[in-house]
């Protein structure tokens, strides 16, 4: 039997910026023989840039300011792709979320084949049923709003968050810590604060718990949980971070499908303390992770692996092993190409 294998592809990889995602995208579509070209379309790179979208779009939002600012940063995102579509002239296009780019993009990529990848839940878009119906195949990270989409008669995939292992290497010293990294929101506070409470070692890092001032500037906030707390740290930190803790605690909330740090924990040969009991569609669970259902279980799994290094050290390489074995980048870009296939 022949497998068909896809064509090398010019490939324009249109992505937000969140946390550098987009350059481990690239990265395995390189690795898969493509020629690609990635733009950040809601970039901000520079001081004046930054300090530009605070003043005429974030504050006048935040203090409900009348005007549509909005729209105006939507149009520059748009002129800003369309100029990289007309010159890289692809011959396939990967939208990652898209929705901050108006109807003039979706218009100016005209026939050639396209993924839009929502690696977040659908009620953060704009798209409506109509739209998604159209744009041709959609992939998303949640199994349950995948069936949803495709009930809906939607060309939909499901899409899992994924680890790059080609970032950073594993470390091998541990901080002893019960680590958290990402944003801040009331439940997080809470279960942190309460693992603080119970006399755990728990430090996290965001924007949202750091006590700098510039990030309580950048957060319009001051109140802080009692924890230990640092900024924000780039991806590839975040990796070391997690890796090197006695355990990181995944704490998804209402999220519908599991976030990148359900496969950063354990690609880096952490200790994964996750909330959701379907983690075993990409886990063994007690053998490659540990799940906790209560506050109570989460703070009995955290001591456990603050008191007990040999426990952890068998989730940390069960883990790894089924990581890059499953879930990398690379695996999911094969499961795109399989989209494309003429």
């Amino acid at each position: 039997m022949t497998v068909t294998q896809p064509a090398p592809r010019r490939i324009l990889l249109l992505s937000p910026a969140f946390h550098g995602y987009w350059k481990s995208i690239e990265d395995a579509l390189v690795r898969l023989g493509h020629e690609v070209r990635s733009v950040r379309y809601d970039a901000y790179d520079t001081v004046p840039d930054k300090l530009r979208l605070k003043a005429t779009v974030e504050l006048p939002d935040r203090l409900r300011l009348p005007g549509d600012r909005r729209t105006p940063e939507r149009h520059r995102k748009t002129d800003r792709v369309i100029a990289a579509l007309r010159e890289f002239r692809p011959d396939r296009v990967l939208v990652v979320k898209g929705d901050l780019l108006d109807d003039r993009f979706w218009e100016a990529l005209g026939e050639i084949p396209r993924i839009l990848w929502l690696y977040d839940d659908l009620h953060r878009h704009d798209y409506s049923r109509e739209f998604l119906r159209a744009v041709g195949p959609v992939v998303s990270y949640s199994p349950s709003e995948t069936k949803e989409l495709a009930s809906d008669g939607v060309a939909a995939a499901f899409l899992p968050d994924a680890f790059d292992p080609h970032r950073v290497a594993a470390p091998v010293q541990r901080t002893g810590e019960i680590a958290f990294v990402g944003s801040g929101y009331e439940n997080r506070y809470r279960i942190l604060t309460d693992l603080h409470e119970a006399g755990l070692p728990v430090h996290a890092w965001g924007r949202d718990f750091s006590r700098h001032p510039v990030d309580r500037l950048r957060t319009f906030s001051w109140s802080r949980p009692p924890i230990a707390a640092s900024r924000d740290v780039p991806l590839d930190r975040a990796y070391e971070i997690v890796g090197e803790a006695a355990a990181a605690v995944n704490i998804h909330g209402l999220q519908t499908g599991h976030a990148m740090r359900t496969f950063e924990i354990p690609g880096m040969g952490g200790v994964q303390l996750v909330d959701r009991e379907d983690v075993e569609m990409f886990y063994e669970v007690g053998t490659e992770v540990a799940v906790w259902r209560s506050t109570e279980e989460l703070i009995a799994l955290a001591r456990r692996a603050v008191e007990d290094p040999a426990w952890g050290n068998g989730l940390r390489a069960a883990g790894q092993r089924r990581t890059l074995a499953e879930h990398t980048f690379d695996h999911r870009m094969r499961t795109l190409e399989d989209l494309w296939l003429d």
